[in-house]
């Protein structure tokens, strides 16, 4: 991801977009707090990215976001606001209204069978930029094992109203294949028309060999 963002930046490699599942692991963003850990089930790793402790692992969908806002606009806060968008309009085509949170990042939604006030998370969101280069992204919850988040405290949220859920969860237990079909539908209009879908690598053993899929965005 590092060579693939500095390439873009240098305008030597197009803007691109993995679509990962990673194994069972917890990544520490720049402001992770250590005593979020409460139990170390699963490897850690510093990412560099933004952002506090989450999980990743199978079921869930992790989109690594490379694009140059150099020519898209230098508004870091829009990037993030359009990955938010992204996803919201992704869940919709589901029947799933997820909503942003003005004191918390990420993607809810509302529980209100769990008690007033209730919401849980569904979509994770944490970036770096590096020469105007984006990396790292989101990661939204399909059917992962959602007890695995009971050992940390995911992204600093420790208030109980609060909890991580996933589109099995809430009762919609889908295939991979067809969420990865709705992202790449709802990432066009917002970001631009993608190209040359590829199936990567399969193997699943470690952060760096993921199972992946890449689609390149041609730069504006």
């Amino acid at each position: 991801m590092e060579r693939r963002a500095a390439e873009i930046a240098a305008r030597q490699a197009r803007e691109l977009v993995w679509l990962l599942e990673h194994p069972p692991l917890y990544t520490a963003g720049t402001s992770a707090n250590p005593a979020d850990m409460i139990k170390t089930r699963f490897p850690v790793y510093q990412s560099g990215r933004g952002g506090q402790m989450t999980y990743h692992g199978p079921g869930q969908r992790v989109a690594y976001v490379m694009l140059d806002l150099k020519h898209r606009g230098l508004d870091v806060r829009r990037f993030v606001a359009t990955l938010e968008e992204w996803i919201i309009r992704s869940l919709a085509a589901f029947n799933v209204r997820g909503e942003r949170r003005e004191d918390r990042i990420g993607v809810w939604v509302r529980r209100p069978e769990k008690g007033e006030g209730y919401e849980d998370k569904i979509a994770a969101i944490g970036i770096r930029v590096k020469q105007w280069v984006t990396l790292h992204g989101m990661a939204l919850n399909i059917d992962p094992d959602l007890s695995h988040f009971s050992a940390i405290v995911p992204c600093g949220v420790s208030d109980q109203r609060y909890a991580v859920t996933s589109l099995s969860d809430l009762g919609l237990p889908l295939p991979m294949a067809k969420v990865d079909t709705i992202l790449r539908r709802e990432f066009e209009p917002l970001f631009g028309q993608t190209t040359d879908q590829i199936v990567g690598s399969t193997e699943n053993e470690s952060p760096s060999a993921p199972s992946r899929r890449s689609a390149s965005v041609p730069s504006r």
